[in-house]
């Protein structure tokens, strides 16, 4: 289905028949994404005296339990309530699900002290001030491993506060990442990514959203999408997402 949209960055044609989920699904057990020691995730029917919410095992319907980290497992989108002492509830903080994003891959930078960081420099180098609404970082290499891998303890990459600062200034309001935070896995707390980008505590960002653990497929090209960032209305600084990224064509 094609139509057109307009933005304050332009007009476009979206193809709504090409979607393009960028979320890991939630799986039980060991092979899933999981990270900062998260208890896997658990999927048990409930169980009610001669009754069991599993048809596989003789019930009428499936009524399952759910157990699962939004923090720890899979793609979830966050708000400012992730670090602020105030209460903030991302389904009150995100107002709308349509943004105009860019997609982008970089390579990690290796660090004197060993991390891999993404610099202000790389940034730099692929946005401009007032161009999209969100950014989506593909972190290279980009392999099926980041579907199932285990982070904790592994010091994974991450992004430099000022090259999240400079992302604030182009007026960037919703980034996505494949990694686990944008931050360093052991910090002491300093959380200078996070706090960067929403400028936390003197100048809050409400509005602003942080998706973690996504996955873009390799074959899913740099450029210009419009993505719909879904999200479920827990009660809580932030929940399982699905953002799904449509092609877009400048007319």
């Amino acid at each position: 289905m094609q139509m057109r949209i307009s933005t304050t960055h332009g007009a476009y044609e979206v193809d709504l028949g090409c979607p393009i989920d960028l979320s890991l699904p939630l799986l039980s057990g060991l092979e899933t994404v999981n990270c900062f020691w998260a208890p896997e995730v658990e999927y048990s029917p409930v169980v009610a005296g001669n009754f069991i919410g599993d048809t596989q095992q003789g019930g009428s319907v499936n009524f399952f339990n759910v157990r699962f980290n939004p923090h720890g497992n899979g793609t979830h989108t966050e708000c400012v309530g992730h670090i602020a002492l105030e209460r903030y509830v991302l389904h009150q903080s995100l107002r709308d699900a349509h943004f105009l994003a860019r997609l982008v891959s970089l390579y990690p930078m290796k660090q004197d002290n060993g991390d891999r960081v993404i610099t202000r420099e790389q940034i730099e180098g692929v946005l401009q001030a007032g161009e999209v609404d969100a950014l989506i970082i593909r972190t290279m290499p980009n392999d099926d491993f980041k579907k199932r891998s285990n982070y904790s303890g592994s010091n994974p990459p991450y992004l430099h506060h000022e090259a999240i600062r400079y992302m604030v200034a182009c007026g960037i309001e919703h980034l996505l990442v494949d990694l686990p935070s944008v931050d360093r896995e052991e910090d002491g707390g300093a959380l200078l990514g996070h706090k960067a980008f929403w400028q936390y505590p003197e100048n809050v960002r409400i509005g602003a959203t942080i998706t973690e653990l996504i996955y873009a497929p390799q074959e899913v090209r740099d450029g210009i999408y419009l993505l719909n960032l879904q999200t479920a209305a827990f009660q809580l600084d932030a929940s399982p997402s699905r953002p799904v990224i449509y092609p877009l064509r400048a007319i």
